[in-house]
């Protein structure tokens, strides 16, 4: 469930400070305040303690600020929250460790599917805010050309290709969902899933042996182990899909 929605009504303030072109305050009301640190303050409160802790007040504490003093560097929570996630949108662009080996399109598909992942994980409020209206900023454009420079070798059309990027991310963002949401109850309740899973452990076995559910029953011991990696299978097969097509294409041409 999202509780923020990206993108105001008027998106031209934050496109303004996204892009530096809007005025800035000629001198800030404390030493030190900055957009840049009002900025990573925010996802330091976001990640440490979800989206709705975040407040123009909640950060003016954290800053050692006024309120008000914050209101000269943006406007309010809208705009806070657009930067916030073109912020966060650029820290895979940072690191080599996402970088794929080779020059394939294969790795550059499984790149973005584990550094979208692990994005995720660096920051789950990601999964509480609506970004169909995504403001787009510099790290967000950025990140989108360099997706599709990787995946030019697949010589698909250009909507084609953006549906690819959109295969993966909702793929990592179903993945991501079960892993935090699993992390957040296990957090909210003080039971483990281990515990939770043992405590209905007595009921699923009556049922299994009841015959009412002969699939389920004829399941293997380890058909649920937590080992089983879901990320990695699935990605496998969204690429081996793609490469079906990549052929069919190569084919045809």
């Amino acid at each position: 469930m999202t509780t923020e929605t990206s993108g105001s009504k008027d998106v031209s303030r934050s496109l303004e400070l996204l892009w530096g072109t809007g005025e800035r305050p000629s001198r800030g009301p404390k030493p030190g305040l900055t957009l840049d640190r009002i900025v990573g303050a925010a996802i330091g409160i976001a990640d440490a303690e979800g989206i709705a802790a975040v407040s123009m007040r909640r950060l003016s504490t954290e800053l050692g600020t006024g309120t008000m003093s914050l209101y000269r560097y943006v406007p309010g929570k809208a705009e806070l929250l657009d930067l916030m996630l073109d912020r966060v949108m650029g820290e895979p662009l940072e690191d080599d460790a996402h970088q794929p080996e080779s020059d394939t399109w294969q790795d550059a598909v499984r790149a973005m599917g584990r550094a979208h992942l692990e994005l995720f994980r660096a920051h789950p409020w990601l999964l509480r805010v609506n970004q169909s209206r995504t403001v787009l900023g510099p790290s967000a454009v950025r990140g989108l050309d360099a997706s599709l420079f990787a995946l030019r070798g697949m010589r698909l059309t250009d909507p084609e290709l953006i549906s690819v990027i959109i295969a993966v991310q909702s793929f990592v963002t179903g993945i991501a969902r079960i892993e935090i949401d699993a992390a957040e109850a296990a957090r909210q309740t003080g039971q483990s899933e281990e515990e939770f899973w043992r405590a209905q452990e007595p009921f699923l076995s009556k049922a299994m042996v009841s015959g009412e559910y002969p699939t389920l029953a004829h399941l293997s011991d380890d058909a649920f182990t937590s080992n089983f990696d879901h990320f990695a299978f699935g990605m496998e097969r969204l690429v081996e899909g793609f490469e079906t097509l990549v052929r069919a294409r190569a084919k045809d041409a």
